[in-house]
C-alpha cells in the first residue's frame, strides 16, 4: 500500500470532525484557515461558528462593518488578520461579485492569502493537485524521509512542497493534504510521539536511524 493510501485510510479512520471539513464552500474553507493562523482548533472552532453564523457569506462579510468584524475576532489576537480578512472579503464581494478565485495562482493575488491559504482553498475546494505545507507537514515529511533540510531556511519551503507533490494523492488531493495535517496534528506529534502505535513505523526513515527526537532541524534564527 502506496503511503498516500495508507495516510488517507489512517485519516478517514482518525480524523476530527470539524464543520469546515463537511464542505467544499472556498468562503468557509478560507475563514477557517485565517482564522486557525497561528491559533488551535479548540480556540478556534467558536469563532469559526460564530463568524459564518453571523456572516454567512462573503457579501456578510463585505459589508459589515470594520469594528463589527474585529468585535467578533476580540481574543484571536493578531488583529491585521481580521482587517486582511475584511479587506479581502470586500475584494472578492464587489471587485469579483463574490466568486473565488478557482485556482492556486489566483488565489496567492488576493491580499492576505499566501501560498500556505491558497494551497488549502485551492485542493479543499477545486480538487486541485497542489500540496499543503504547514509546520505538521513539515514534521511528518522530514521524519518519515530523514529531511536534515532546516525547516526556517529559505528554501525549505520549496524543497518540502516538491516533495510533498511527489506523493500527494493526485485523484484525492483534497483529503490527501487533509490526512498529512491531522497526522501531524493527533499522531506525529513535535514531542513524544507514539512510535510504537503508527502505522508507519516499518518504513519511518528517523524511527530506523533513531532520529525522530532530533526531526524537523530548525535553527533558532
Amino acid at each position: 500500500m502506496t503511503f498516500s493510501n495508507r495516510l488517507i485510510q489512517w485519516y478517514l479512520e482518525n480524523k476530527r470532525d470539524l464543520p469546515w471539513r463537511n464542505t467544499t464552500n472556498p468562503y468557509k474553507i478560507w475563514l477557517s484557515e485565517i482564522i486557525l493562523q497561528q491559533t488551535r482548533v479548540a480556540q478556534g472552532l467558536p469563532y469559526y461558528e460564530r463568524f459564518v453564523e453571523t456572516f454567512p457569506t462573503v457579501f456578510d462579510l463585505a459589508n459589515a462593518s470594520e469594528e463589527q468584524v474585529l468585535k467578533l475576532w476580540q481574543g484571536l489576537g493578531y488583529y491585521s488578520r481580521g482587517r486582511n480578512l475584511h479587506k479581502t472579503a470586500q475584494i472578492i464581494a464587489f471587485e469579483l461579485n463574490g466568486t473565488f478565485p478557482k485556482t492556486y495562482n489566483d488565489l496567492l493575488k488576493l491580499k492576505g492569502i499566501g501560498t500556505y491559504t491558497a494551497a488549502a482553498i485551492a485542493s479543499f475546494s477545486q480538487k486541485e493537485v497542489v500540496p499543503v505545507v504547514d509546520g505538521n507537514v513539515f514534521r511528518v515529511l522530514a521524519r518519515y524521509f530523514d529531511v536534515e533540510t532546516d525547516i526556517s531556511s529559505a528554501t525549505a519551503k520549496k524543497e518540502f512542497s516538491a516533495l510533498a507533490n511527489e506523493i500527494i494523492d493526485k485523484k484525492r488531493p483534497d483529503l490527501f493534504n487533509q490526512a498529512l495535517m491531522e497526522f501531524g496534528a493527533l499522531q506525529c506529534v513535535p514531542k513524544n510521539p507514539n512510535c510504537l502505535q503508527c502505522i508507519f513505523n516499518e518504513s519511518c526513515a528517523a524511527l530506523q536511524k533513531k532520529k525522530v527526537d532530533l526531526l524537523p532541524i530548525k535553527l533558532k534564527k
